[in-house]
């Protein structure tokens, strides 16, 4: 097999996670691939008028892509839509932008991760099938997490491995996990953790968020989290959800 050989691969599943205008005629696409993980890849010509690459660069839809090169940006050789998705729209688009956030600031450049690339597939099925778009984003954060060397400690306390009760209260230290809640009241976000009850944490093992306090502490405690392993990032996709909220 030659140099150029090995720098080109062939109708590769991926999906397209954002695109910026590159020149006059040409797009810079940063891609979810199953086999390459996250890599950018230059559309030469993509936004000509006549260019076949139109309406097929598209967000949220599985794409056959074809690329050569190597070096931080690749170019683009062909790109086929694989359909069976249906488009998100409403709130449901406005979550995907929000995955596609959390993709793009989490996961390092050609690192690949084929079974997130297949959960994050099924979760963009997900959003434009099931009305409960929380708990959709939810398993698919705890998902990412753990793909990512981040797993979530919900079944047991930290240190000693004792099994979470569902009727007592804890607090879940970031990077060590629940632990007994015998901290002060003043303390809800310092040292000793954020509280949430052992149901809460029993309910997201499972992936269970139909009781209301389940999703109210699941999304609280997910957004430290990722809060914390995005070193400071705002998220836009969630600030702008939040003020949707609002209105």
């Amino acid at each position: 097999m030659t140099a150029a050989d090995r720098n080109r691969h062939q109708d590769e599943p991926a999906f397209v996670l954002h695109s910026y205008p590159f020149r006059e005629t040409s797009l810079i696409l940063d891609v979810f691939s199953r086999r390459h993980g996250r890599l950018a890849i230059v559309a030469r010509g993509a936004r000509r008028p006549r260019s076949a690459l139109r309406g097929v660069l598209m967000n949220f839809q599985p794409l056959l892509l074809s690329w050569f090169g190597k070096g931080e940006v690749r170019t683009l050789h062909s790109a086929e839509w694989q359909g069976g998705q249906p488009y998100l729209q409403g709130t449901a688009l406005m979550c995907g932008f929000y995955l596609n956030e959390l993709l793009l600031n989490l996961l390092a450049r050609d690192d690949p991760h084929d079974q997130l690339f297949d959960y994050y597939r099924a979760t963009l099925y997900r959003l434009a099938n099931e009305a409960d778009h929380a708990a959709t984003l939810r398993c698919f954060e705890k998902h990412l997490l753990q793909e990512l060397g981040y797993a979530l400690l919900l079944d047991c306390e930290a240190g000693s491995a004792k099994p979470i009760q569902p009727e007592l209260c804890y607090r879940y230290a970031v990077e060590r996990g629940p632990l007994p809640d015998d901290s002060g009241p003043d303390d809800a976000n310092g040292s000793a953790g954020f509280p949430v009850l052992g149901k809460t944490l029993l309910d997201m093992a499972a992936d269970e968020y139909g009781d209301p306090a389940t999703a109210q502490q699941s999304k609280q405690l997910m957004r430290i989290l990722l809060n914390h392993h995005l070193g400071g990032k705002i998220l836009h996709t969630r600030e702008l959800i939040k003020e949707l909220q609002k209105l």
